[in-house]
């Protein structure tokens, strides 16, 4: 990967470089969801957290957990919800924006004072297009865009899951390798936590593979 393909999974639709990763370990809590997809959510974030060689807890001291993911059948039941227009500010702004949109996934993140991330609130919608997907699938590829607040845009072009076997290949479902070894290289612990200069992505080009 370059360090241009680079830049451009962590530069906003406004033109600004934003990159940022967790630096407080990682308590999920999933909402919405049976006991089996349970385990599957947190298997996957527990694989991706080792994947990046960093850290899990039982419990946030500040929060109590950190990584909140709900699931859930329509935008505005998150309406209803105590006091998450609390944790998300102009919810239901928000919720309008999603609902006519037609979006089935959402993400947001709350920063520390230096720019690490503090937490993370994750929305999936289970539409038609989620539902026929396997729970492995949904958890992996959660689990990555949750690891590092990417841009708004860094998936359109490039998938964050893979097929094992390559293009058309009949193997199970994978991190793409390229995605998998960036967040490996976002861990490094020279790195900053936060960056806003595009040098940064020099540095992280540097260190995949």
């Amino acid at each position: 990967m370059t360090a241009g393909e680079v830049a451009a999974l962590f530069t906003r639709s406004t033109g600004d470089y934003a990159f940022a990763r967790w630096h407080r370990p990682i308590v999920p809590v999933v909402f919405g969801t049976d006991d089996a997809t349970l385990a599957t959510v947190k298997g996957a974030i527990e694989a991706v957290v080792a994947l990046a060689g960093h850290r899990m807890a039982e419990t946030d001291p500040e929060q109590g957990a950190n990584l909140m993911v709900f699931f859930f059948r329509d935008w505005g039941e998150l309406l209803e919800v105590p006091d998450l227009d609390r944790l998300v500010p102009g919810l239901g702004p928000l919720v309008a924006r999603l609902e006519i949109a037609g979006a089935n996934q959402y993400r947001h993140f709350r920063f520390e004072q230096g720019g690490a991330i503090r937490a993370c609130i994750a929305f999936l919608r289970m539409d038609a297009g989620l539902a026929e997907l396997p729970a492995g699938t949904i958890a992996l590829s959660l689990a990555a865009q949750s690891i590092l607040a990417w841009s708004d845009g860094a998936f359109r072009a490039r998938s964050v899951l893979a097929r094992a076997g390559g293009p058309g290949g009949e193997g199970a479902v994978i991190l793409n390798p390229a995605i998998a070894g960036l967040i490996r290289a976002a861990y490094d612990p020279v790195l900053p936590d936060a960056a806003r200069d595009a040098s940064h992505a020099l540095r992280l080009a540097a260190r995949i593979g």
